[in-house]
């Protein structure tokens, strides 16, 4: 599966969270509400835990929350953007607040798979121009577009 069909079939979400487990949990619950989850406390509960272990926070305003369990038998996708500028404090490693979050899921036995997804999703936001433009997003259309063809 590319990014590009992993992100269309995703959920997208414009967020306006005063706090990472606030942004988490919104993204959690639309989730759940497309379907993804049959269990969304124990998902929540293993982003969390993952959060706990080293924040998910790469830089450039960018957050890449994630969980693999047994009981998920293929990969999913949410983006949350933060509409305030201010931005999360998310412990990020650069220090700086973030706006723009993909939130991934996916089977606990799945490995290889899950690091292409990483992989490809961290090449894209490299781009700053692209980061900028996800910003001034206000569709879930306007978001597909920006990730065609990766």
């Amino acid at each position: 599966m590319t990014l590009s069909e992993l992100i269309q079939e995703g959920v997208i979400c414009f967020l306006d969270a005063d706090s990472r487990d606030v942004a988490l949990q919104k993204l959690v619950d639309a989730l759940g509400d497309a379907g993804e989850l049959v269990d969304k406390e124990n998902f929540f509960d293993a982003i969390i835990k993952r959060e706990k272990i080293v924040s998910t926070g790469i830089g450039m305003g960018v957050a890449i929350p994630h969980a693999k369990l047994p009981s998920f038998d293929r990969f999913f996708l949410a983006i949350g953007l933060q509409k305030a500028k201010a931005g999360i404090e998310w412990e990020a490693l650069d220090g700086a607040p973030v706006r723009l979050i993909f939130m991934i899921g996916g089977p606990a036995n799945q490995q290889t798979d899950y690091l292409k997804i990483l992989s490809r999703l961290t090449a894209a936001i490299k781009d700053e121009d692209r980061r900028q433009k996800l910003l001034g997003t206000k569709t879930k259309e306007e978001v597909i577009a920006l990730f065609e063809g990766c």
